[in-house]
């Protein structure tokens, strides 16, 4: 399988955006730049936590470094059955029905036949939001 990424720099990165570090895509939880030295270049720290395990890590590396960023894909479903923990959707353009990871903060808002929007990152699906809520 091909990844879906694209490479930006680290010094462009902001709060919120996605990067992937060791193989996962992880949200951007906080960032600092420190100024350049006399004899170096910037340094970059910034806090991830990984999309899919919550893991949290720390990145320290040189302002003009490089890092693969995700594309994500989004995409809309429908709620076909809740069955906890997970939740069984049907993609709106393809019909295809999948199960998803049902997250923490959806559970009350999730109804059978609910329209959902759903993110792809990397093959993996993952139930971001109930539309109209």
């Amino acid at each position: 399988m091909v990844m879906a990424t694209t490479k930006q720099s680290i010094k462009s990165l902001k709060e919120g955006k996605m990067v992937m570090h060791e193989g996962e895509p992880c949200k951007v939880t906080g960032i600092s730049i420190s100024a350049s030295g006399k004899h170096g270049a910037a340094k970059v720290r910034m806090e991830v936590q990984e999309i899919f395990t919550n893991r949290k890590h720390s990145i320290v590396k040189p302002a003009d470094t490089e890092l693969e960023v995700p594309i994500v894909e989004k995409k809309s479903a429908q709620v076909v059955a809740i069955t906890p923990p997970t939740v069984q959707l049907m993609d709106l353009e393809t019909y295809e029905t999948f199960e998803s990871p049902m997250p923490e903060e959806l559970k009350d808002k999730l109804v059978q036949g609910a329209e959902v929007m759903y993110w792809i990152i990397e093959g993996k699906k993952m139930l971001v939001s109930v539309r109209g809520s």
